[in-house]
């Protein structure tokens, strides 16, 4: 819905399952293009965590829940059913 009319749509990272409400009629109306792949982690970890060290990157922004490593089995349910806004969680160890 926000890209213009003739544009490619990306959608990179983690395979997320069954997309619900997905406008395809938008898609088909404006000659959009979705293009998918999984990230390359091992390619991009060392460079983005060099940019986070020397902070030109805050990855902050996108935490929404920091738990206790004894907690990762309910903090992977909580992100993998959305639970109380659930984007990002970050394991403390002790």
């Amino acid at each position: 819905m926000a890209c213009r009319n003739g544009g490619t749509v990306s959608v990179i990272g983690v395979y997320g399952g069954l997309i619900d409400k997905f406008p395809m009629g938008a898609v088909m109306n404006r000659a959009l293009t979705i293009k998918s792949g999984q990230t390359h982690v091992h390619r991009y970890m060392r460079p983005l965590l060099q940019r986070i060290e020397r902070c030109e990157i805050d990855p902050t922004m996108i935490v929404t829940h920091q738990l206790p490593l004894d907690q990762a089995p309910q903090a992977y349910d909580m992100f993998l059913h959305k639970r109380d806004g659930c984007e990002k969680v970050v394991l403390k160890a002790s």
